[in-house]
C-alpha cells in the first residue's frame, strides 16, 4: 500500500523518498509528521515530518537520516517496494499567520522539517530569513529549496568547506540584533542546537518556536516515551507538539532522555549491519 514511487540520495546518510499515502497527503498541514516502519514484522516505529506532499499523486514526502536500525531498512528500500505502514498525520499543525518578519534556522536533517513550516510562512505573506547549516558542505541539503522560498539565505558550515564558516547561532545574533528585529524565530536541528537558538532569541525577546524529534512508540500519548517539560509542565511531544515555545523547553532533560536507549540501539544497528553482510549488500 505505501509504495515508493520515487527515492533519492541527498547526502552521505540523508535520504527523499516520496510514498504513496494519498490520505495522509489530503490531511496532512506544515509541521505535522507520520509513524513509519520500514517492514510489517515486530520492529522500530519512527517519527518523520512530512516533509511535502502530492495530493494529485497521492504522495507524501519523507527525509530522514540513516542513524539507526530502522533508517537504515529504510535507506535499503528501492523504488516500487513498500514500507511496512504509515499512521497519520500526528500531531498539531504549525500555528501559521503573517507575522512579518520569520527567521527560519534548520541544523543538519532539521532543513527537511523546517522546509514546509517556511514555505507556509512565505505562502501566509511573510518576509523569510533562512539560516541552514551543517557540519561540512557534503552534508548540507535542500540549499536549493530554501533559496526559492527565502527573502535571504544565509548558509553555514562548521568546518568553512562552504558558505560561512560559523554555527547557525552566530548569523542569528546579528539578525536579532537588527532593527526591527524578527517577529518570530523557529528553530528545528539537533536538540543542542536548539537549545543555544533559544538562548540567543530570549536575549533579544523574539518568540522562538521549536519542532522536537523525541523518542516515540505510538505517537497518540499512550506510551510515554515522548515526554519533555515545557515551562515546568509535563507535555507529550507526539499530542501536545511536536512544536512547543523554545525559551520554555527544558532541553537538559530533553537531550539525558534521549540517550535512553542508545547501547540497544548500538546493538540492533550492529546486528543489522552484520545481516546485511552476510546476503551480499553493500
Amino acid at each position: 500500500m505505501y509504495e515508493i514511487t520515487h527515492k533519492k540520495q541527498l547526502s552521505e546518510n540523508a535520504f527523499l523518498m516520496d510514498v504513496q499515502a494519498p490520505l495522509v497527503a489530503n490531511a496532512r498541514k506544515a509541521g505535522q509528521f507520520v509513524i513509519v516502519s520500514p517492514n510489517t514484522e515486530a520492529g522500530e516505529r519512527i517519527p518523520l515530518t512530512v516533509a511535502g506532499a502530492d495530493t494529485a499523486a497521492g504522495t507524501i514526502r519523507l527525509i530522514f537520516q540513516r542513524v539507526g536500525k530502522a533508517t537504515a531498512q529504510m535507506a535499503d528500500l528501492q523504488v516500487g517496494q513498500s514500507l511496512g505502514y504509515v499512521a497519520g498525520p500526528l500531531g498539531k499543525p504549525t500555528h501559521v499567520e503573517k507575522f512579518g518578519t520569520v527567521v527560519c534556522i534548520g541544523g543538519g536533517i532539521g532543513n527537511a522539517p523546517l522546509l514546509p513550516i517556511a514555505t507556509a510562512m512565505k505562502e501566509a505573506g511573510n518576509r523569510i530569513i533562512s539560516i541552514i547549516g551543517s557540519r561540512n558542505k557534503e552534508l548540507l541539503i535542500l540549499e536549493e529549496d530554501f533559496k526559492a522560498i527565502s527573502d535571504e539565505i544565509i548558509v553555514v558550515t562548521d568546518d568553512g568547506s562552504y558558505g560561512r564558516k560559523a554555527l547557525v547561532t552566530q548569523p542569528l545574533e546579528e539578525i536579532c540584533q537588527r532593527q526591527p528585529r524578527p517577529d518570530l524565530a523557529v528553530a528545528i536541528g539537533p536538540a543542542i542546537m536548539m537549545k543555544f537558538c533559544c538562548e540567543t532569541t530570549k536575549k533579544y525577546n523574539v518568540p522562538t518556536q521549536v519542532s522536537l524529534n523525541t523518542i516515540m512508540v505510538d505517537g497518540t500519548g499512550m506510551c510515554g516515551g515522548c515526554r519533555v517539560e515545557v515551562g515546568g509542565k509535563t507535555q507529550f511531544v507526539c499530542v501536545d507538539g511536536p512544536e512547543f515555545d523554545g525559551h520554555q523547553v527544558n532541553f537538559d532533560q530533553m537531550m539525558k532522555r534521549q540517550g535512553a536507549y542508545k547501547d540497544l540501539e548500538k546493538k540492533a544497528m550492529d546486528q543489522y549491519q552484520e545481516h546485511r553482510c552476510r546476503i551480499g549488500l553493500k
